[in-house]
């Protein structure tokens, strides 16, 4: 946990740069579409890292119950404001390893977090032991197998060489981006139920003229829509969503 990044001090930046932009707003988007099937029944959901809550009230205005959890004060207190109209959530400062009641939820929300952990694949060993059969986990990461294509694109080539690692660490830069393709075979080595695959922003994030991502925004999310769940574009995703099951 010492070495986690998390984002007091700069709430309000992290804020704007995810939700602030296109790119944030497609993202939100496509994650409730693959959300969409498994939030019919009620179900009570814990969000993991979950910020300054954007997702949680979503979730809560289908009227589910939901706790959302988050080890930054700043970003909680963002939230706090968000969602301080809604009686069927509740919030709480701590990191993941702090939570031990998992097995009382029955769908966990983990999105955009293991990217900033230290051990990010401990934090996977952890929800799935700590989980209670048939619950469901939204898993979503920074995709690192997008990110080598994107920047050898960008004609990055020095960047990639040297495993695309900075020399200055940038705040809003992930410090663990995942093979999509990894964490899929570490998730079905530790015994879960692989329900759906996504790619988040298959293709945003690799257009020419970066204008068309506002002024075509709808033809470009009707476009993701359409083939964000296919191969093989969901592994270009800059993001990667799996909906998980304990058997």
């Amino acid at each position: 946990m010492n070495n986690d990044r998390i984002f007091d001090g700069i709430a309000e930046k992290f804020s704007n740069n995810i939700y602030g932009t296109t790119k944030g707003k497609l993202r939100h988007t496509l994650l409730c579409d693959v959300l969409e099937p498994y939030l019919k029944a009620p179900v009570r959901a814990i969000e993991i890292g979950g910020g300054t809550g954007v997702m949680t009230a979503h979730i809560a205005a289908k009227g589910h119950s939901v706790v959302l959890t988050d080890a930054s004060k700043d970003v909680l207190n963002q939230a706090e404001s968000l969602l301080s109209d809604a009686p069927n959530i509740k919030i709480r400062n701590q990191y993941l390893q702090q939570i031990e009641d998992l097995n009382d939820f029955d769908f966990l929300v983990c999105h955009a977090v293991l990217e900033w952990l230290d051990a990010p694949f401990d934090a996977i060993d952890f929800m799935y032991s700590n989980m209670k059969p048939g619950a469901r986990l939204s898993l979503s990461f920074f995709n690192q197998d997008a990110n080598l294509f994107a920047n050898a694109i960008y004609g990055n080539f020095d960047y990639i060489a040297k495993g695309m690692k900075a020399k200055k660490q940038v705040r809003l830069n992930p410090n663990q981006p995942l093979s999509a393709m990894r964490v899929v075979e570490y998730c079905e080595s530790l015994g879960f139920n692989i329900l759906e695959k996504a790619g988040i922003r298959c293709f945003h994030d690799y257009m020419r003229d970066i204008t068309h991502q506002s002024s075509k925004f709808n033809d470009l999310l009707a476009l993701e829509r359409q083939y964000h769940q296919q191969e093989p574009y969901l592994w270009l995703g800059k993001y990667f969503q799996l909906i998980l099951e304990k058997p």
